[in-house]
Formats: structure tokens, C-alpha cells, sequence
């Protein structure tokens, strides 16, 4: 998951270490910490991998040595970065989380790829709805040991059932607004081509890769 947090950042932008250890903590915050000894661990493993360069570079505001290493994608990074962006299957306890990280690099994928991972998205979360009510709806007909007496302790559990359904239920509202805002925009992009025979989506590409092409230069 850190890995794919690390890409999805440096894919757009360098940065030093303290920025990415600042922009990841924020990402899963207020809780969750990644320390300096798990960052970079990781960030020396990604430039050994050949996914990120290092660069050492001199910054007046931060001190250390390990804060004044600058990092970038390379090529193979970008590829790791898609295929992990891809990816629906490794960590599925997870991706609810994963996803809502994924969302604000979408534009960086295909039009296909965005819709497909948002439809994949839509039938993950309409499973655990479908789950919740299954299961709901089999505790509260059967007799299950240990619930004939507690009949307050059975009615806060399907309070908590249907507690979390609701929030499945929501996240299922809001994938539908992502898909409905894709096919909006991907419907503009067709009309925009049409009127100039450009692909939009193509020419857009073309202005990351010069851009990430050019970072790369200086």
C-alpha cells in the first residue's frame, strides 16, 4: 500500500523525503504513522528496485542528510505505478482504503482503465451490502446459541449490521457519482474531439509525459 502512495506521488511531482513522509502521514492520518524507519527502508529498496532515483540536493529549510535526498519516478516506476493502480485483487481486505487513494490519480489512467476500476469499485462495495443484509437477515430468523436470552445483545448487533451497511450503502452512492462524472467528461472529451479531431485524452498524456520528461532533465 505505501509503495503504491510513494508512486501515485512521485509519478507527479519529485519530492524530498520529509515531503513524502509529510504528504503519506496526512494520506492516512490522524492515527496511522510511517515512521522515518519504515519510509526509508522502503525508499532505499524502490531506488534499488529501479522505480525511484535519488538525487542528493542541498535545501536551506530542512537539516539531515537522509532530508536533503531528493526522488523522482523513472520509467519503471511508472510502470509499477499503473500496474499497481490496476490491481484489484492483493490486499481486497484493504481496498476500500486503497481505492479512495487511488481516486486522485485516476486521471493519469485511460478512460477505460478509470471506468473499469470504478465499476470494479461499485461491485466491491455492493458485495459487503449484500452481505451485510444476507447475514443480518440470518441472525435475526435463526436461533443461534447464546442469543435465545440476550435478546438486548441481538438487537445492538443488528443495529451495528445495519450501521454498516448504511456506510457500504453510501460508499456505493458515491462510486455512482464517480462513474456518472467520468462518462460526463469522457462524453465532453468525445465531443471535443469530434469538433477537432484531436484525442483530448492523448494530447493530456502527451503534456504528462513532456512535463515528466522534462523534471527529469533538470
Amino acid at each position: 500500500m505505501y509503495e503504491l502512495f510513494i508512486l501515485s506521488l512521485l509519478v507527479r511531482f519529485p519530492a524530498h523525503g520529509y515531503l513524502i513522509a509529510h504528504i503519506v502521514n496526512d494520506m492516512i492520518g490522524p492515527y496511522a504513522k510511517i515512521s522515518n524507519g519504515r519510509l526509508y527502508p522502503l525508499l532505499a529498496k524502490l531506488e534499488e528496485s529501479g522505480l525511484i532515483e535519488a538525487s542528493e540536493e542541498a535545501d536551506p529549510e530542512q537539516r539531515g542528510e537522509r532530508n536533503s535526498r531528493g526522488y523522482q519516478i523513472t520509467e519503471a516506476g511508472r510502470t509499477r505505478f499503473h500496474a499497481l493502480m490496476l490491481d484489484t485483487t492483493s490486499n481486497p481486505g484493504e481496498y476500500q482504503r486503497i481505492f479512495m487513494h487511488k481516486v486522485p490519480v485516476l486521471y493519469l489512467l485511460q478512460p477505460f482503465e478509470r471506468l473499469y476500476l470504478i465499476d470494479h469499485y461499485i461491485n466491491y462495495c455492493q458485495a459487503h451490502v449484500l452481505h451485510l443484509t444476507a447475514e443480518a437477515e440470518d441472525l435475526a430468523t435463526k436461533q443461534y446459541r447464546g442469543y435465545e436470552r440476550e435478546s438486548t445483545s441481538l438487537t445492538a448487533t443488528l443495529g451495528v449490521m445495519k450501521h454498516v451497511e448504511d456506510q457500504w450503502q453510501r460508499e456505493v452512492a458515491w462510486a455512482l457519482r464517480l462513474r456518472q462524472e467520468e462518462l460526463v467528461r469522457q462524453q465532453g472529451n468525445d465531443a471535443q474531439e469530434e469538433q477537432t479531431g484531436v484525442s483530448v485524452p492523448h494530447k493530456k498524456r502527451n503534456h504528462n509525459q513532456n512535463q515528466n520528461h522534462n523534471r527529469n532533465r533538470n
